[in-house]
């Protein structure tokens, strides 16, 4: 057998045993799917990852490719036999894998319920990308360490950010591309695209509108998807599984200046019945700050699609006094 073909060979079954599921302490079953075969983690070791965590019927319940926000933080000794920080010790720096951790083990341990919305799985499953393990010194103090990895990760978080914000037009422009979309700019850096113009009348600083929106961020997540932030339709709310129990949905009410510069701008652009599909920068909507509960991180444009239902209009502002003329 050729050299060549003995390295192949060795290599399809290294990637075979790399992606095989195994058994874990509790219940706890992983698959390592990448090892870069450096130092495993230590219970105190800092850790940067992200992760994407769903049901045994693939939900996704939670990801931090989503809102841009990978957490940090020192792995602590296991609470129980086959809890998840039981299952970061068995990974290195650069490793991924997929982690089923077992419900009935972890309820137990908490001497609570299964919740109700795990009835019908066994496992919470974890897929999980570690991106950096800081580790410290020999004879390095606790407050040294500490500080030295405060100051790698806010150094790191920084850098992250500002590669975001300098991405930004290119992720606009790979939005709009993907989308097939021809916009128009408006002096601000807001495009879109006017669906339907609606009536006539403009709604004005003041107003009120009731509305129909869907918002998206502008770049896919792990499912290959734009993520639904937010909507006033239920439908679509349960399709992206953001639905909240108790929430009215349908034409949502707004002042027409209540809500971040981009949208303001882009539903003062049609009139009632109008339609419109809008691009919005992050300098006309959340900047530096992004929302993270919503998934919005630093610099994330975002997408909205509006139909406004009705223009209700304020009330003029009162005529200012006229003051009296002095009589000579």
């Amino acid at each position: 057998m050729k050299k060549s073909l003995v390295i192949l060979l060795a290599a399809t079954l290294g990637l075979a045993a790399c992606n095989r599921e195994k058994k874990g302490a509790g219940g706890l079953l992983y698959t390592v799917h990448k090892s870069e075969g450096k130092e495993k983690i230590k219970v105190g070791d800092i850790i940067k990852m992200n992760f994407t965590q769903k049901n045994e019927r693939d939900s996704v319940m939670g990801s931090s490719y989503e809102n841009d926000n990978s957490p940090v933080f020192e792995v602590q000794k296991a609470q129980y036999a086959g809890d998840t920080n039981d299952a970061l010790l068995l990974l290195g720096e650069g490793d991924s894998a997929t982690f089923k951790v077992n419900i009935d083990t972890m309820v137990a341990f908490n001497k609570q319920p299964k919740p109700e919305q795990f009835k019908k799985d066994k496992y919470l499953v974890f897929t999980v990308k570690i991106e950096k393990v800081f580790k410290k010194n020999a004879n390095e103090a606790d407050s040294v360490f500490q500080n030295r990895a405060r100051a790698f990760f806010e150094a790191d978080h920084k850098a992250s950010i500002e590669k975001k914000k300098n991405s930004e037009e290119g992720t606009i422009k790979a939005y709009i591309a993907d989308k097939s979309l021809k916009t128009t700019t408006s002096a601000s850096g807001l495009q879109y695209i006017v669906v339907k113009p609606g009536d006539a009348q403009r709604a004005v600083l003041g107003d009120t509108v009731s509305l129909n929106y869907t918002g998206s961020l502008t770049t896919k997540g792990k499912e290959g998807k734009y993520k639904v932030f937010d909507t006033s339709d239920e439908k679509v709310a349960k399709e992206a599984k953001t639905y909240q129990i108790g929430r009215p949905y349908g034409p949502t009410k707004m002042v027409v200046g209540g809500a971040i510069p981009g949208f303001t701008e882009a539903i003062q652009l049609i009139g009632k019945g109008g339609k419109i599909t809008a691009i919005i920068p992050s300098k006309l909507g959340y900047a530096d700050q992004g929302v993270p509960q919503a998934g919005i991180g630093a610099y994330s444009p975002l997408a909205f699609d509006v139909e406004i239902v009705d223009i209700i209009k304020g009330k003029p502002a009162p005529a200012a006094p006229v003051a009296p003329v002095a009589k000579p």
